[in-house]
């Protein structure tokens, strides 16, 4: 059982220090479900061990897919496309999207029956997203009204799914991840476009392990039938770039503030935060440049400095879609008004960000105003206070962080979430020079 946890965050002298992340998330979740996927032992090292990529590894056990994790180096024995076991009984994939859309396409392609399930806030993601096209395919997916459970009938082993050309309705990695896993098993080449930039790891991991992706023009991705067995992967993940922008919000909010952040993911489909951060003033190098299995990587250095307000609209939108609860607290300290359009699928996240969001700053004393896709907020007015996170890991770490600069103390009660996604963000941001209080209650 995991008790209620409150922080309390107060303003902060200079921040400063040499940081190594956990692996990216993003990647996590790949790399395991890639790696069940091919024939052979793969060896994934600074695998990020948290919630989320939990609900992964249990889904693949029940799976019949064997793996072993010694500190952050992860080694799965890979079954092969057509290898997993059908699970006795529903697949939990507890709060993670990422998980069941993905799962989604893998097990489709393997024509493997089974029940994909979720917590309660999962149930409400809408997954004809993903249902939809993978019906077009001939995936005997049910779900009802458009969310999950997601049940998935069997298939006979010599029926290959149909290929397709395909247009996604928004430009999402989860959706296009989920269809380029089922096309693998498809009849022939398909074809998926997108309206806009998404985050590629999917197509970079598969490729790297021997499988035939190829962006033909911008946000075209055409995806043939596996001709051999993935290959096993050997490599050490990249910090997590989305972590990496909590710290590096947390050290321009404070004045005098130098950190670096070592081997974090640079793919330029999720570096809008750090561009966003250099339009706001923090002074953002980057160093060390090298590439691991396709992936750009480097070292940040950000030297604070006076932030001003910024408008975000546009493909920076995608390109910063889960780094929008904590370029709101950078906002927050920004002389003028920031403000973003084009956000409306924030609404669809683990909560509905737009809205919580904006209504946890007010109560910090933030002026601002909402809108259907997105919101304008005020610099300067935040106060401090009591908030509650929702549920929501991002949210939560993000609330807590406006105490560093804040005139009183904030206060995030149920940041326990924070674990989903970032176990060692209270140690981290220690260890840079905050001061952080935490409180457990055992009661609620």
């Amino acid at each position: 059982m995991q008790h209620a946890l409150d922080l309390t965050v107060s303003a902060a002298a200079p921040l400063g220090g040499e940081i190594i992340l956990p692996g990216d998330k993003s990647l996590s979740h790949r790399a395991a479900l890639f790696a069940a996927l091919a024939e052979g032992t793969s060896t994934i090292d600074r695998f990020l061990v948290s919630g989320v990529t939990r609900a992964m590894l249990n889904v693949l056990t029940a799976c019949g897919v064997e793996w072993h994790i010694e500190g952050s180096r992860l080694s799965v024995c890979g079954k092969g496309l057509r290898g997993f076991t059908p699970p006795k009984e529903a697949l939990g994939c507890g709060n993670s999207a990422t998980t069941i859309r993905m799962l989604a396409g893998a097990l489709a392609a393997s024509g493997t029956p089974c029940v994909l399930d979720g917590s309660t806030g999962l149930r409400k993601r809408p997954m004809n997203r993903i249902t939809d096209p993978l019906r077009d395919m001939g995936v005997p997916i049910s779900s009802p009204n458009g969310c999950a459970p997601l049940t998935l009938a069997a298939r006979a082993a010599d029926a290959p799914l149909r290929a397709m050309d395909y247009t996604l309705p928004v430009a999402s990695a989860q959706v296009k991840s989920c269809l380029i896993l089922a096309a693998l098993a498809a009849d022939g080449v398909t074809t998926l476009h997108e309206p806009g930039p998404s985050r590629d790891h999917t197509e970079r991991m598969l490729s790297a392990m021997g499988a035939d992706i190829r962006t033909n023009k911008p946000h075209t991705i055409r995806i043939a039938p596996l001709a051999r067995p993935l290959a096993p992967l050997k490599l050490e993940l990249p910090g997590d770039i989305s972590s990496a922008a909590f710290l590096l919000v947390a050290a321009a909010l404070v004045p005098g503030s130098s950190i670096r952040i070592r081997d974090v993911g640079l793919n330029p489909t999720r570096t809008g935060i750090l561009d966003v951060l250099s339009q706001m003033g923090a002074d953002i190098r980057i160093e060390n440049r090298h590439d691991i299995l396709g992936e750009p990587v480097g070292d940040i250095r950000l030297t604070a400095a006076p932030l001003k307000a910024v408008c975000v609209s546009g493909e920076t939108v995608v390109r910063m879609i889960d780094e929008f609860p904590i370029f709101a607290i950078a906002a927050c300290f920004a002389h003028g008004a920031s403000e973003v359009r084009d956000a409306e699928e924030l609404r669809y996240k683990e909560t509905d960000r737009i809205s919580v969001m904006c209504g946890e700053l007010k109560k910090l004393g933030v002026r601002l105003e909402e809108r259907r896709d997105g919101f304008t907020i005020y610099g300067g007015t935040l106060t401090g206070g009591e908030c509650e996170a929702h549920g929501d890991h991002r949210l939560a770490m993000s609330l807590a962080l406006a105490g560093l600069a804040s005139p009183d103390p904030v206060t995030v009660r149920h940041a326990e979430i924070l674990n989903e996604s970032f176990p060692d963000f209270v140690p981290l941001i220690r260890a840079l020079g905050a001061t952080v209080r935490e409180s457990v209650d055992t009661k609620r």
